[in-house]
């Protein structure tokens, strides 16, 4: 019997990491066949290159490639359908940074309602919504326009 949450977890971690180390292109891969979402569902951006193109714009870089940040993903509450194809994850992110300017602190922090298909035996996402609920000095990781408060 396959690992079902162990492979869903996995996405959900994928996605930290990749944020982490400054990797759009990864988080655009991880969301190939979904959407970026606000809270109530609204899609963003839908797709690998839309989605790797939303980070780019809207997410600082440093001076070493990254956001100079680490987001800590708890709480994971995973439902997975009587028919193994499709499951949901409710969870909660805090994000933390640090840069040359900025000492290390939670930056943001809220929740994340996740939707997910298995396709020929594969966990992909086919939904995020994210949903912030509390918010930091977030001056060093998102341009003006994106700080919503």
């Amino acid at each position: 019997m396959s690992d079902h949450r162990g492979a869903i977890e996995n996405l959900l971690y994928s996605y930290a990491n990749a944020i982490d180390d400054g990797d759009y292109e990864a988080i655009g891969t991880l969301f190939a066949r979904a959407s970026l979402a606000d809270a109530d569902g609204n899609p963003l951006v839908t797709g690998a290159e839309a989605v790797t193109g939303m980070y780019n714009y809207t997410t600082f870089k440093h001076d070493d490639g990254t956001p100079r940040t680490h987001h800590v993903t708890t709480n994971l509450l995973i439902e997975i359908a009587d028919d193994e194809l499709t499951a949901t994850c409710q969870s909660r992110f805090t994000v933390f940074q640090q840069t040359d300017l900025l000492p290390l602190q939670p930056i943001i922090a809220g929740r994340y309602a996740d939707s997910f298909a298995r396709t020929d035996g594969v966990w992909h996402f086919t939904e995020r919504r994210m949903r912030p609920t509390l918010y930091g000095d977030l001056s060093h990781h998102l341009p003006e326009e994106f700080r919503q408060q």
